[in-house]
């Protein structure tokens, strides 16, 4: 006999939690499968930066600052640690620092809170910024620190405790067709199915996936040991590398001639797509990264070389008590060429929901929220065309 339940959430990563919240509040019964026993995949391998300074201005940035106040409402209900540490771009060369006031100057129009620091300023903020040769630094207020370890592991218990989620951890879900889902030997029929398994979607929905166009994307990290005497490092540090890789930089004219220097004098940071972040969880630990590669140049060994590059310019813009690394990983992603939020309907009420680009932690509670209340109004034919072109 199947059980009735009104929601079924395929996945327990934060694109999973977020939707089982988002449907729970707007009252439906809710059930949430993942089929390991506790979540392994992108959701706890990333720096826990909630990082809204680097999406896309207009509605996906504002989507990413109510995700924010969504991450803010689970510290105080589900006893999360969240830092709202806010974040500094460091300027060491005068391309890079083109960038930034530039930058400082559109950010009133745009939409963004921030502004340029002198070299002065920035260290006063931030312990760890290396004062030699920095020329300034753009603050925003805005970027937030969690650690996915906890989030990933307090949440689904939160969700239970204070909504009756059903969690079935452990059991994977094997099929899906109108509306039942067959999991652990049992059968379950919902009236809506949220598939919010990454790229992984493609086990269940195999054509759909070939027809994504979605690719797989690999990145490397790193983090030291707790530091000591409780030294903090303060907002989360990103160098130049990063005014290259995300979008909202796009709006800086200056922009085309720091990623032209870059790739003359740096040619292995892009072939790798390299971009040098730091973050500090609650436990101490400085969180280093990143990487990227993609489809067949991603291997299950790490690359030395990468974690040597990451090191190398992370010593020009960062100064720690204690650079200890005490633990390596990597993670994979799903990334789409032009779409922040993947969305597909294989089956009627059956959706497929992909955050791709990495921006899950910064994204999730802002898309299920406007998905949910889209789906509860009766949106869902056009849900994907406004939803992607935001």
């Amino acid at each position: 006999m199947a059980r009735d339940v009104d929601v079924a959430i395929i996945g327990g990563g934060i694109v999973g939690l977020a939707n089982a919240w988002s449907a729970a509040r707007q009252g439906r019964s809710v059930v949430l499968f993942e089929r390991e026993n506790r979540a392994e995949g992108a959701s706890v391998r990333n720096f826990g930066m909630v990082w809204p300074i680097g999406q896309t201005a207009g509605e996906i940035h504002r989507r990413s600052l109510r995700s924010r106040e969504r991450w803010l409402e689970l510290a105080e209900r589900a006893g999360l640690w969240v830092n709202p540490c806010g974040s500094l771009h460091l300027a060491r060369r005068p391309d890079e620092l083109a960038v930034i006031e530039e930058f400082a100057a559109l950010a009133p129009a745009l939409g963004f809170e921030c502004r340029l620091l002198t070299p002065a300023e920035t260290v006063a903020k931030s312990l760890g910024a290396r004062t030699a040769g920095l020329l300034g630094a753009l603050w925003s207020p805005t970027e937030l620190c969690i650690d996915p370890r906890e989030a990933i592991a307090k949440l689904p218990g939160f969700l239970a405790e204070e909504y009756g989620v059903q969690l079935r951890f452990g059991e994977a879900v094997t099929r899906i067709d109108d509306g039942r889902v067959w999991a652990g030997g049992k059968t379950w029929r919902a009236g809506r199915v949220v598939v919010c398994s990454g790229a992984d979607f493609r086990t269940l929905f195999p054509e759909e996936f070939a027809a994504s166009g979605i690719r797989k994307c690999k990145l490397q990290m790193m983090r030291t040991s707790p530091q000591p005497g409780g030294w903090r490092l303060g907002p989360h540090l990103a160098g130049g590398l990063t005014l290259c890789h995300y979008t909202s930089f796009q709006e800086c004219p200056s922009l085309p001639a720091l990623r032209d220097r870059v790739s003359r004098e740096t040619p292995d940071f892009v072939k790798y797509g390299i971009h040098v972040m730091a973050s500090q969880n609650g436990l101490g630990e400085v969180v280093i990264g990143d990487s990227h590669e993609y489809d067949e140049a991603i291997s299950p060994f790490d690359k030395p070389e990468i974690d040597r590059l990451i090191l190398d310019y992370l010593r020009d813009m960062l100064e720690l008590p204690d650079p200890t690394i005490v633990g390596r990983w990597h993670g994979v992603y799903a990334k789409h060429p032009t779409q922040p939020l993947f969305l597909a309907e294989p089956q009627p009420n059956t959706h497929i929901v992909s955050a791709t680009g990495g921006t899950g932690m910064t994204m999730s509670f802002g898309w299920a929220d406007d998905l949910w209340e889209r789906w509860e109004a009766g949106v869902t034919n056009q849900t994907r065309a406004v939803a992607c072109q935001a």
